[in-house]
C-alpha cells in the first residue's frame, strides 16, 4: 500500500468542524490494464543469514548472493541490509483528529520490522482461566519495552488484543484487574449479505475490538479478552484446522497493507495446520485437511506480505500448568489428551520445522515464559537482507516457483545458514475480478473466500484493516433519541423497530489512490466503493446495519489528480440506545475486496455537540441522489 497518500489526508482540509464539505472524484491514469494496479511480477526475499552459533552475518553486499527461480537464475535490482544495531528511523508521527474523529491510519517507520505475537488457544489443550491467562501476565508483565509488537488471541476467530505499540499497559492493566464480564454465547457464523458482510438476520457471536488508532480504552481491551477467553468451551475439534486457516487468512490480509518484514510469533499448544504446499504433487495443497483454495490464497498473502513464522512449542509451558492443577476441569480436552500431545510431538515438531523454514522463520522449543519467546523470536528476525528482483517468467498461470538463495565469495570458515521463503504462487489471471457477485449466494470458489474474508473484515474484534486508509468524523445527530430508523438501515430481529435510537452522523474522507479502477466493456472505468456501518453490543452481538455502494466514474485521464482528489461521503446509522455499543465502520473496494475498518466504542462520541452542516455546494461531480433527510440537516456533496 503506498501509505505516502495518508499524509495528504492528514494535511487535507477536512472541513468537517467547520460545516464545509467538498468532494472530487477520481481520474486514475489512461494506461490500457485492465485495472489501476497491474504491475510487473516484483519479487521480494527476506534472507536472515546465520553461523553455525545462530550469530547473525552481517556487512554481505549484492554480489554476495545468488537467487534462482524454478532453476532460473534472477537479476537482483535491489539489495538492503536490516540490522538491529543501526537506529531506526523515527516513527511518523500520529496525525492531530479534532473530537469525534478517527483514523485507521498506523504510523509505522521507514525500514521498520513489524512483530506479531498470536496466543493460541484454539490449539492449546487447556482452559482459558489457567494457562492462556497466565501466559497473558507474564507477558505484559515482563514485554520488553522497546519492542513494538501487536498481540492477537486465536479462539474460534483472530481476536486483536493489542495493536503496535511498544507500551503494552492499556492491556496489563485489564489483564491484572480482571475487567472480564461473564461470557458471551456459543460463536455462530451470521448470515451474510452479497457482500460477504454480516447481515442483523441473526445473533452474531464475534467479539469486541479496540477503538481507532491511538490509545485503547479499558472497556474496548476487557470486552476482547473476555470474548476471547468466553469462546473457548464452545470450540469444536472438528474445526480447529478450518479456524486456524481462517485466522492465517485474516492476519495475512491485515498485514499485507504495512511495508518490509513482519515476524509472526505462533505461540501454541499443538500445530495442527500444515501450510507448507508439496509442490511435487499434482495438487500441492491437498497436503492439508482443508479448503485447498483458501490454503493456496494465505500462502500467497504471506508471501507477498513478507511474513515469517515463527512456531512456538508451548508444552513445557502446558505441563507445567497441568500439573500444578488442582481441579480437572482446567483441563481441556478436544479430542486429546496430553499423552497423546507427547506422542505426537515428533511429527508436529516436523511440521513446525517446515512452516518456519518455507516462510523463513525458526522453531523454538521450550520456552521459559510467553516473553522469553517473544524476545528470542524478535532477535532471530531482526538482522535480515531484503533481495528484490523481477521474475524472468511472467505467465500468470498460478503455477509454483520454487525459490533458492545461496551465497557466494563469502569467506566464512564454515557453511552459512539461510533463512527464506522457498518459494510462492504466480497469480491466476483468470480468478481476477471474481470479488463481485451480483447474486445473493456466492456461485464460485473466489467469491465465497472473498465473501468469507469481507465478513472477517467487518466482524467486531478483528484486526482492523488499512488497505484502504480513511478518516471518518463520528457525530450525533442530535441530543435526544428517536423512535424513527434512519434511511438504509436494517436491524436485527430482537431490537424494538420502535426504538429508541441514537442516531450518529458519519462523514468519510478517503484518498482514491488505492480503489481499483476497473475496464468496462463499454470502455469506461469505474470503481466501486461500499461505506458500511455495522452495530454490536457489548456481548459481541449485532444489532444493525447502514451503508451505501457508491460507483467513481473518471472524468479524466490525468494521473497525477489522483493524488489531489478525495472522496466525501455522508451516512447516518441508529444505533439502539443501551449502556454500551461499538460501531464497525469501514469502507471496502468492491473489485478488489480490499478494505478500511476502524471500530469505536459509542461512548467515546455519545457526549460530543451534534454534528453542523454549512449547505452543501455544488459541483461539477454530481453525486447520485442523496437519501431523504427526515432530520432536515443537508446531506454533504459525494462523488
Amino acid at each position: 500500500m503506498c501509505r505516502k497518500f495518508v499524509l495528504l489526508l492528514a494535511a487535507a482540509t477536512l472541513g468537517l468542524a467547520s460545516g464545509a464539505q467538498s468532494t472530487s472524484t477520481a481520474s486514475p491514469p489512461g494506461d490500457t490494464s485492465p485495472a489501476l494496479h497491474a504491475s510487473p511480477r516484483s519479487i521480494v526475499l527476506s534472507v536472515v543469514v546465520e553461523d553455525r552459533e545462530s550469530h547473525p552475518v552481517r556487512g554481505l553486499k549484492a554480489k554476495n548472493f545468488r537467487v534462482t527461480e524454478g532453476g532460473v537464475p534472477q537479476t537482483i535490482a535491489r539489495m538492503e541490509e536490516h540490522s538491529s544495531q543501526v537506529s531506526s528511523l523515527p516513527t511518523p508521527p500520529f496525525p492531530s483528529l479534532p473530537p469525534g474523529t478517527f483514523t485507521n491510519y498506523t504510523p509505522i517507520a521507514p525500514g521498520e520490522t513489524l512483530n506479531i505475537l498470536v496466543i493460541d488457544a484454539l490449539n492449546t489443550p487447556l482452559k482459558g482461566e489457567g494457562f492462556i491467562r497466565s501466559q497473558l501476565l507474564q507477558y505484559v508483565r515482563h514485554a520488553n519495552p522497546n519492542t513494538r509488537i501487536a498481540v492477537l488471541g486465536l479462539a474460534n476467530r483472530l481476536i486483536l488484543l493489542q495493536g503496535f505499540t511498544s507500551d503494552p499497559s492499556a492491556l496489563r492493566d485489564v489483564v491484572e484487574r480482571k475487567l472480564i464480564a461473564r461470557s458471551p454465547t456459543s460463536p455462530a457464523s451470521p448470515e451474510a449479505d452479497q457482500h460477504g458482510v454480516p447481515t442483523p438476520s441473526k445473533h452474531s457471536s464475534s467479539v469486541a475490538s479496540p477503538a481507532a488508532k491511538g490509545s485503547q480504552s479499558a472497556v474496548n481491551l476487557a470486552a476482547n479478552l473476555r470474548a476471547f477467553e468466553g469462546e473457548f468451551d464452545s470450540l469444536e475439534t472438528d474445526f480447529r484446522v478450518q479456524y486456524t486457516l481462517d485466522a492465517f487468512n485474516t492476519l495475512a490480509h491485515y498485514l499485507g497493507a504495512f511495508p518490509g518484514r513482519k515476524n509472526v510469533i505462533w505461540f501454541s499448544g499443538s500445530f495442527p495446520l500444515n501450510i507448507v504446499p508439496d509442490p511435487s504433487l499434482q495438487h500441492p495443497f491437498d497436503v492439508a485437511n482443508t479448503d485447498a483454495d483458501e490454503l493456496r490464497e494465505t500462502v500467497n498473502l504471506l508471501s507477498n506480505a513478507q511474513v515469517a513464522v515463527y512456531p512456538v512449542d508451548a508444552r513445557s509451558l502446558i505441563a507445567s500448568s497441568a500439573s500444578k492443577a488442582t481441579n480437572a476441569n482446567h483441563v481441556r480436552s478436544f479430542s486429546f489428551d496430553l499423552s497423546k500431545v507427547k506422542q505426537s510431538q515428533a511429527a508436529e515438531h516436523a511440521m513446525m520445522e517446515a512452516i518456519a523454514a518455507s516462510t523463513g522463520g525458526r522453531t523454538f522449543y521450550n520456552p521459559e515464559s510467553v516473553a522469553d519467546a517473544v524476545d528470542s523470536a524478535v532477535a532471530a528476525g531482526s538482522n535480515y537482507y531484503t533481495l528484490t528482483y523481477s521474475s524472468t517468467n511472467t505467465e500468470a498461470d498460478g503455477s509454483y516457483r520454487p525459490v533458492h538463495v545461496d551465497t557466494i565469495g563469502v569467506d566464512a570458515k564454515q557453511p552459512l545458514r539461510l533463512s527464506y521463503r522457498r518459494g510462492d504462487y504466480s497469480d491466476n489471471a483468470a480468478a481476477h475480478h471474481a470479488n463481485e457477485s451480483q447474486n445473493s449466494s456466492a456461485s464460485t470458489p473466489e467469491q465465497s473466500r472473498a465473501a468469507a474474508y469481507a465478513h472477517a473484515a467487518m466482524s467486531r474484534g478483528g484486526p482492523t484493516p488499512e488497505d484502504l486508509v480513511f478518516r471518518v468524523r463520528v457525530l450525533p445527530a442530535s441530543a435526544t433519541t428517536e423512535t424513527v430508523l434512519a434511511p438504509g438501515n436494517e436491524l436485527a430481529p430482537v431490537v424494538p423497530s420502535n426504538g429508541p435510537f441514537r442516531r450518529y452522523d458519519l462523514d468519510f474522507l478517503a484518498l482514491p489512490g488505492e480503489l481499483t479502477f476497473a475496464l468496462e466493456p463499454d470502455g469506461h472505468r469505474i470503481a466501486k466503493v461500499d461505506f458500511l456501518a455495522y452495530v454490536f453490543d457489548t456481548e459481541g452481538r449485532l444489532l444493525g446495519t447502514g451503508g451505501r455502494r457508491i460507483t467513481l466514474e473518471p472524468k479524466t485521464n490525468d494521473a497525477s489528480k489522483v493524488a489531489r482528489s478525495l472522496i466525501g461521503l455522508h451516512l447516518e446509522v441508529s444505533v439502539p440506545d443501551r449502556a454500551e455499543t461499538f460501531l464497525r465502520i469501514g469502507m471496502r473496494d468492491v473489485t478488489s475486496n480490499r478494505f478500511g475498518v476502524i471500530e469505536i466504542p459509542t461512548s467515546a462520541v455519545t457526549s460530543l455537540p451534534p454534528a453542523t452542516y454549512a449547505p452543501a455546494v455544488p459541483t461539477k461531480f454530481q453525486p447520485s441522489p442523496a437519501p431523504a433527510n427526515p432530520a432536515g440537516r443537508p446531506t454533504p456533496p459525494e462523488v
